[in-house]
């Protein structure tokens, strides 16, 4: 049967997720979103967005996107990023601003990923994860296992070339004093 907008954009952001994207799946994908853009919302639009980016990143040589103006798809992803910094993000901001580790708070990149804390000119990116970046692990329910998209995201800035260090939630919030959490993010930042 024929996917509906629906399904051809979960499925192709989780084959992206996956790493699993053949050329073939993404003629596929191009020429359904290209017969018929407005049968797509703007959340489906973001998330072929991110699968365009993967596209790019992974298999350049690859040219099937050119039939869908990239524009159109990267407006729907910058209209669905609307960051609400946490508290425990602008917490860790002010730490690193205490180390000496200048960077710009909520700094988004050419190709429109947000990033919670950029120093640009390195390419060097902190990510502050909290609870919903992570799915319990279903062999240990005491441990976190990242989620798809937050794979995703750290997979595409990669491979546009920054490093990303992330700061888990569980992690900073074993930390018990200022002197602890200072070490902690020196050494992760270093």
């Amino acid at each position: 049967g024929e996917f509906t907008s629906q399904g051809l954009t979960n499925m192709a952001w989780a084959c992206a997720c996956a790493g699993y994207l053949s050329q073939d799946r993404m003629t596929a994908i191009v020429d359904r979103v290209a017969d018929d853009i407005s049968t797509f919302t703007q959340i489906q639009l973001s998330q072929i967005y991110e699968v365009w980016l993967v596209v790019r990143n992974d298999y350049p040589e690859v040219r099937t996107f050119e039939a869908v103006d990239e524009q159109i798809l990267r407006e729907a992803y910058i209209k669905q990023q609307q960051p609400q910094p946490s508290r425990l993000q602008r917490d860790i901001s002010a730490a690193l601003s205490q180390l000496g580790w200048t960077h710009q708070f909520e700094y988004v990149t050419e190709e429109g990923l947000s990033l919670d804390m950029a120093q640009p000119s390195s390419k060097h990116a902190v990510e502050v994860d909290g609870p919903s970046h992570y799915l319990r692990d279903p062999t240990n329910p005491d441990a976190f296992v990242e989620n798809g998209g937050t794979r995703l995201k750290s997979r595409l800035l990669e491979g546009l070339g920054w490093r990303v260090t992330h700061v888990p939630f569980f992690e900073w919030d074993q930390l018990q004093s200022a002197d602890a959490r200072e070490r902690y993010l020196a050494s992760r930042v270093a």
